[in-house]
């Protein structure tokens, strides 16, 4: 498996390409701006895009998803209490930077539901408090997890925007993230990866 990482956005988001170098099939995680640089990279290295997987509906990890089904007519993956940030504008903040931006054709996912995409097993983990069905994607045998904006190195996501819950979201860590075997990895919706060892002994917040 190899792991992309391409910093997007106004506001820095990790927008993630996961790629099974065996098959050269691949998925994208939280593709908040469209970039061509991107695309042409997908294609140069000859790679099958199979899905979008969005961790949550900001508007940072969500805005690109139009620009990319044009290249990739894949299904977007999203959990199924999402719905509300997807398909409104002021919940998912992109009416704060214009006109806003909403997103109806994802297929919504549950806690616990194993996606097989480009031959590999996602666990989906529901992850609520930075919004109301931020999820994570764990890949067991792989020992990864992208942690969206739930876990960050030495941090947790906000809580003040609409449908967050600061109570559930360190809930959602400590109960659903930190038991986790200590050697994952961990990849973030922003800045840098980190592991569930060193969140278990460095984050301050829980």
């Amino acid at each position: 498996m190899k792991i992309e990482k391409f910093v997007i956005g106004m506001v820095s988001t990790n927008c993630y390409l996961v790629t099974n170098e065996e098959t050269k099939e691949s998925f994208l995680i939280d593709p908040g701006v469209y970039q061509e640089e991107i695309v042409s990279h997908i294609k140069d290295q000859g790679i099958t895009v199979q899905a979008i997987l969005l961790t949550h509906g900001h508007f940072d990890h969500i805005m690109g998803i139009d620009g990319f089904l044009q290249e990739f007519p894949v299904p977007v993956y999203a959990h199924e209490e999402e719905r509300v940030l997807l398909e409104n504008a002021s919940y998912n903040a992109s009416s704060m930077y214009g006109e806003g931006y909403t997103f109806s054709g994802a297929t919504y996912v549950k806690d616990g539901q194993i996606l097989e995409v480009a031959g590999m097993k996602v666990q989906v983990i529901y992850t609520p408090g930075h919004t109301i069905g931020g999820c994570c994607y764990y890949l067991e045998k792989e020992q990864v997890l992208f942690s969206g904006d739930t876990l960050f190195q030495e941090s947790i996501g906000r809580a003040d925007l609409p449908t967050g819950s600061a109570s559930k979201l360190v809930r959602s860590v400590k109960d659903k993230l930190l038991v986790l075997p200590e050697n994952v990895k961990v990849y973030p919706g922003h800045e840098a990866m980190t592991t569930i060892e060193m969140e278990k002994k460095y984050n301050p917040f829980i």
